[in-house]
């Protein structure tokens, strides 16, 4: 994030969505991200900054979360595999599937639209399919080749 005016907005707008529904806020920051906001002196008060986490332990993190924001297209699967609601603070995606089925919605950099869309993705019903498959795909696998090897 190298625009100080996009990064102040995105932090202006968690900020926002921490006071209203006074929701903890966790961001494992990026050592990048850390070293932009000492550069354009941005305020994290209200925030719980952590070091980046393991794979592991960053899937705990996302499974106990009541919302994700994100720019993270990774985290935008994840988010929707594992049936929690996504911001993502970009105006595109190049995972659409998440935005069609419901489990996530663009917000770009705008405080107040990544504000409006937590409000929406707070209360949205957490049905939708899954577009990654049902996460059998391994169980199945093995059925065809160990009957494929005994035949």
């Amino acid at each position: 994030m190298d625009s100080p005016e996009n990064l102040k907005n995105i932090i202006r707008g968690i900020l926002a969505i921490h006071q209203e529904y006074s929701l903890p806020v966790i961001f494992p920051m990026h050592p990048r991200t850390r070293k932009m906001v000492e550069q354009f002196n941005i305020s994290l008060c209200g925030i719980s900054v952590i070091e980046p986490t393991g794979f592991f332990e960053f899937l705990q993190l996302e499974s106990n979360a009541r919302l994700i924001l994100t720019d993270s297209g990774g985290v935008q699967e994840e988010s929707c595999i594992l049936g929690v609601p996504c911001v993502t603070l970009r105006n595109t995606t190049e995972r659409p599937e998440t935005i069609e089925v419901g489990a996530n919605v663009l917000a770009g950099t705008d405080a107040q639209r990544i504000v409006d869309a937590a409000s929406r993705m707070l209360f949205v019903k957490k049905e939708w399919q899954n577009p990654y498959g049902d996460g059998k795909a391994g169980v199945r696998i093995v059925s065809i080749c160990c009957g494929a090897t005994s035949g």
